[in-house]
C-alpha cells in the first residue's frame, strides 16, 4: 500500500490538464504530449526517456500514476481467457477480464470497489459500496491489461464491480481519457457502459455526444419481480426505465442492448418471455420511430449467497425462442472463461472471506 494522498493523479489528467500541472512547474506545455502518451502506455516516470532527469525526479515528488498491480491471475485452459484481481494504491481489491475475439480483444472493467446498488443475484454488491474509482483506476485497468498480456485492447465494456453511472463524473472522464489519440486511442463505438436503471443519469448521458452503447441491466419485465432482485426499481420503475431509453436513442441514435439474467424459478418462463416482449415493445416502439431491440440473455452466476440457480439449457432454449417467436432479438451469451469462474465479483469475493473483510459501506440507492 502507498501513501499518495498528496500527489498529484496525473493519469486522470487530459493533455490539456498535464499541460497546466506542467505549467506550474515551470516547465514547457509541450512536454504534456509525451508524458501523456507514456503514462497511458504503462511507464513509469523512470521509463520516460524522452524527458529530462530533473524533470523525472520532480515529477516522483509531486505526482503519482498510479497503474494497478496484479495480485491474482486465473487463465482459462478452454478459451484464454484471463481473471485479474487487481490491487489498488490504498490496498482494495477489483476485477477484470480480458477475452479474446476473433474481432479483437476485449476487457470487462469494473467502476467501483463494490457496489451500492444491492442486486440480489450479483456477488459484486455483497458488502456493498467501498468507494468509486477514479479515472486513473478505470484506466489503469486497461493498461495494466495490455501491459501484461502484450497485447492490444480494443474493445471495453463497463460490466465489472459497480454501477458506472452511479460513478459518473469519472465514468465520462474515462471515457474522454481512453479515446485520446495520443493515449490508448480506443474509439467510443468499440465502449460499452452498463447501468442498472439511473434514469437521470441516462439522461444526462443522452446530452453527450460520447457514441457508446449503452447496455441496460433489466432482469424483469415487470416491477413487482424486478423490484424483487433488484432495488433501483423502487425508485425507477420498468416503465420509467424504457422511457428513458427511448429518449437515449432519439437523442444519441445510438442502440441500446438489454441484458436478461435468467435465474430458475424467477424469470426464465415462457410466460416471462411473452411479458418480457410485450414491455419492450410497448415501453420502446412509437409509431414515428424506429427502435432496434435486442436482448442478451445470461444465465445466472451461481453465487452461496444469494440461493439462485441458473436455468437449464431447456429452459434457456424455450426462453430464447419465444421471444423470436414475439419478434424479439436475442442472442444467448457464450460463457468465456467458464473453468475459471469469470463472473463478475467472484475473485474479490474469495479474497475478501479469506480476509475475513467481507463488509464495506453499506451504501445503497434506495
Amino acid at each position: 500500500m502507498t501513501d499518495n494522498t498528496e500527489k498529484v493523479d496525473l493519469l486522470s489528467m487530459t493533455p490539456d490538464e498535464v499541460a497546466e500541472f506542467l505549467s506550474s512547474l515551470g516547465e514547457p506545455k509541450y512536454r504534456a504530449k509525451q508524458i501523456f502518451g507514456w503514462m497511458h502506455r504503462g511507464e513509469d516516470f523512470d521509463g520516460m526517456t524522452n524527458i529530462s532527469k530533473k524533470l523525472r525526479e520532480t515529477l516522483k515528488e509531486k505526482a503519482v500514476v498510479n497503474i494497478p498491480t496484479v495480485e491474482e491471475k486465473l487463465v482459462s485452459k478452454i478459451d484464454g481467457t484471463i481473471k485479474y484481481l487487481f490491487g489498488l494504491s490504498d490496498g482494495n481489491v477489483i476485477e477484470s477480464v480480458f477475452m479474446r475475439y476473433k474481432h479483437g480483444n476485449t476487457i470487462c472493467i469494473s467502476s467501483e470497489v463494490g457496489c451500492p446498488m444491492g442486486c440480489k443475484f450479483c456477488a459484486s454488491t455483497i458488502g456493498g459500496l467501498v468507494r468509486r474509482l477514479a479515472p486513473s483506476e478505470l484506466l489503469g485497468q486497461v493498461i495494466a491489461a495490455e501491459k501484461d498480456t502484450g497485447e492490444r485492447i480494443s474493445n471495453i465494456v463497463m460490466m465489472g464491480i459497480g454501477e458506472p453511472l452511479d460513478n459518473y463524473d469519472n465514468t465520462v472522464k474515462f471515457l474522454r481519457l481512453v479515446g485520446d489519440p495520443d493515449g490508448l486511442n480506443i474509439g467510443s463505438r468499440h465502449i460499452s457502459v452498463s447501468t442498472c436503471g439511473l434514469v437521470d443519469k441516462i439522461d444526462e448521458l443522452s446530452k453527450l455526444d460520447l457514441g457508446i452503447t449503452l447496455s441496460i441491466s433489466l432482469h424483469a419485465a415487470d416491477d413487482e419481480t424486478r423490484s424483487s432482485i433488484m432495488p433501483v426499481n423502487k425508485r425507477w420503475g420498468v416503465s420509467e426505465l424504457l422511457d428513458a431509453c427511448r429518449r437515449y436513442f432519439a437523442a444519441t441514435g445510438r442502440r441500446i442492448s438489454f441484458e436478461y439474467t435468467l435465474i430458475s424459478g424467477k424469470n426464465d418462463s415462457p410466460e416471462d418471455a411473452r411479458h418480457l416482449a410485450s414491455a419492450l415493445k410497448h415501453g420502446l416502439y412509437r409509431k414515428s420511430e424506429s427502435f432496434p431491440i435486442h436482448v442478451n440473455l445470461i444465465p445466472v452466476n451461481e453465487v452461496a449467497e444469494t440461493g439462485f440457480k441458473r436455468s437449464g439449457a431447456d429452459a434457456v432454449k424455450r426462453f430464447a425462442d419465444e421471444l423470436g417467436r414475439q419478434g424479439i432479438n436475442a442472442t444467448v451469451r457464450r460463457r468465456l472463461g467458464s473453468d475459471i469462474n469469470a463472473s463478475c465479483g467472484q475473485l474479490r469475493r474469495n479474497k475478501m472471506l479469506a480476509d475475513g473483510s467481507l463488509g464495506g459501506i453499506q451504501e445503497t440507492l434506495v
